[in-house]
């Protein structure tokens, strides 16, 4: 027992993962077992999608106290119905419409650090306020309407390798070159160094507010790309696609082993959380409990789990 706390002391993102095993165990074992190699493939194709934007806010989160992206959620809507309308249901225009959305997104990204910067207000504010004007937008270019993907698109969306989905092996390798990105580039330990001591990373010749600028535009373009994805995997654009993102993505960041103090970031701690929000969402589906019950449920565990997991010392 003494050895596995000191591994969770040591590691303590590995309670994610402890956490989502045990949610996925007390699924199967309500269903008699019945079930439970879908549901952990079902849990893998969701978990993908908040990873994607669960690492776009950990870089964020991890530049400082105050840094985060709420605009997230608008952005992803937004995103998505440019990436829809760009492929025209036309398979051909796939790579065309992901660029697309990726250009959005890091456009989106950009704007917020300008607000930032500029106005010099919390980034908290500033990225709050954009969504508004984001949300407006996408209101008023997808009208609306559910627009439909290319159908090989959305096939390739939903597709399996060995009974996994494609998406989730792919964002697996997305995971591990981000982890690379973060601690073995200029640009990573920059991020780092800018979370732990803005002051004392810029005293040391840390490009400080071109870290910052990235950072921002790295998590509106994965945001974007995320749109697409998304409807391609529900086989529609909306605008309300990313609303359950906004807190998911904080949540993935800080119980996967991110500081909120900033200057350390864990990113298999994010598959982790990810994979046990999911888990979450699928046993209180499991037992029945209502939308509202369900609601208030994940939203009361992933506060508390966050409180425990921010609560942890930053390490400085």
């Amino acid at each position: 027992m003494t050895r596995v706390a000191d591994m969770f002391s040591e590691r303590p993102w590995a309670l994610s993962f402890f956490g989502a095993v045990l949610v996925w165990l007390a699924s199967i074992a309500f269903t008699g077992g019945m079930g439970g190699g879908d549901m952990l493939t079902s849990a893998m194709a969701l978990a993908t999608f908040m990873v994607i934007v669960g690492v776009g806010q950990m870089f964020v989160i991890t530049l400082g106290p105050g840094n985060v992206d709420l605009s997230l959620p608008a952005n992803i809507g937004l995103s998505s119905a440019v990436a829809m309308k760009v492929m025209n249901n036309d398979d051909s225009l796939v790579a065309v419409g992901l660029l697309a959305a990726a250009g959005s997104g890091f456009a989106i990204g950009i704007a917020n650090y300008l607000l930032i910067r500029a106005l010099r207000i919390p980034p908290i504010i500033a990225t709050l306020s954009a969504s508004f004007i984001i949300q407006s937008i996408a209101i008023s270019y997808g009208r609306g309407l559910q627009i439909k993907p290319p159908d090989g698109f959305a096939d390739f969306a939903n597709a399996q390798l060995l009974g996994l989905p494609v998406l989730a092996l792919g964002t697996i390798l997305f995971t591990i070159a981000a982890a690379i990105l973060l601690q073995r580039t200029l640009f990573g330990r920059g991020v780092l160094a800018t979370g732990q001591n803005m002051n004392a990373a810029h005293l040391a010749g840390v490009p400080v507010e071109r870290i910052r600028t990235i950072t921002y535009a790295m998590c509106g373009l994965l945001g974007g790309l995320n749109g697409a994805l998304l409807a391609a995997y529900f086989r529609g654009a909306s605008n309300d696609l990313g609303s359950e993102y906004l807190l998911a993505s904080i949540a993935v960041a800080v119980i996967g082993g991110t500081s909120v103090a900033g200057g350390k970031a864990n990113l298999p701690g994010i598959w982790g959380a990810s994979l046990f929000l999911v888990l979450l969402l699928t046993m209180l589906n499991t037992f029945g409990a209502s939308p509202g019950v369900r609601m208030v449920l994940s939203g009361a565990i992933i506060v508390g789990v966050i409180t425990i997991a921010g609560g942890r010392p930053s390490g400085r």
